[in-house]
């Protein structure tokens, strides 16, 4: 695949293996046109699961470091992960991926990008055991997604079929639940202009196939958003993990174009 470049790309300074520096290298090796990083923001109720407000600047300030050292090698972005409920200041950064990981239930943050065993308490607590009025809750906190400020790309669309292979909370393909998430991505067109084709649970042994699914893949064409392919990355070693697969979606659902981060913004590249 030509331009090949993944934008969500977790390292040492949130949960991923490997620093920055070692991500690139590896990215140079696979010969990458470029990679973004894309830290987890500060969370203050989930401090454990972000960077902290001090490693941030660390964070901008080694990205920028090695945007100049390898700038004759590879492009480097500094990117973001915003979470739903971070507050952060998003200037720095060249591109904001945004992300839901938590759900307000009373005021409580509730995360849920979990184990198997974990979501199921999270739906047996906080909804009385139905996994439809889950994702109803995922995709009215996702939709609201653009009141956090400026974001480029949404991340990982339906995040909540992570186990989806595995065990039944929810049917992903059944008229209620897509009514639940085609309302969130009517309600994002025109307001964020790109998702990601995200590997990353392919990466990681909980699916065999990326997020979104081809059933919202379509929904999301016929909207007009764009794609991008990522691999979530947090091990240099998988950073390219699933591309063809996704490439190979995309073409399926209609898709003729992905979208790469350029020095002049975001362009459209043929699949």
């Amino acid at each position: 695949m030509d331009f090949i470049q993944n934008l969500h790309t977790h390292t040492s300074y949130g949960d991923g293996k490997d620093t920055p520096e070692e991500m690139i290298l590896s990215a140079i090796e696979k010969r990458f046109s470029s990679v973004g990083f894309s830290g987890h923001s500060y969370m203050h109720y989930a401090p454990e699961h972000s960077m902290s407000l001090e490693s941030t600047k660390e964070y901008i300030k080694e990205v920028k470091r090695l945007k100049e050292k390898y700038a004759d090698r590879i492009k480097v972005y500094l990117g973001l992960e915003l979470d739903m409920f971070s507050d952060v200041e998003l200037s720095d950064y060249e591109y904001v991926i945004g992300s839901v990981h938590y759900l307000d239930i009373d005021g409580k943050y509730v995360g849920f990008d979990r184990s198997q065993a974990q979501v199921k308490e999270v739906i047996d607590t906080h909804f009385g055991g139905c996994g439809m009025k889950y994702a109803k809750r995922y995709y009215e906190t996702l939709a609201m997604l653009p009141d956090c400020g400026r974001i480029d790309i949404i991340g990982h669309f339906d995040l909540i079929t992570k186990h989806s292979e595995n065990v039944c909370f929810f049917d992903p393909e059944s008229k209620e639940y897509l009514g639940y998430a085609v309302e969130c991505a009517e309600a994002l067109s025109g307001r964020i202009p790109f998702f990601e084709v995200n590997t990353g649970a392919i990466a990681r042994g909980y699916r065999t196939t990326p997020y979104p699914t081809i059933s919202l893949l379509k929904e999301l064409r016929r909207l007009g958003f764009g794609a991008v392919i990522s691999s979530d990355c947090h091990d240099r070693n998988k950073l390219e993990c699933g591309f063809e697969l996704s490439r190979e979606m995309l073409l399926s659902c209609g898709y003729k174009e992905r979208y790469i981060l350029t020095d002049s913004g975001f362009s459209a590249v043929e699949l």
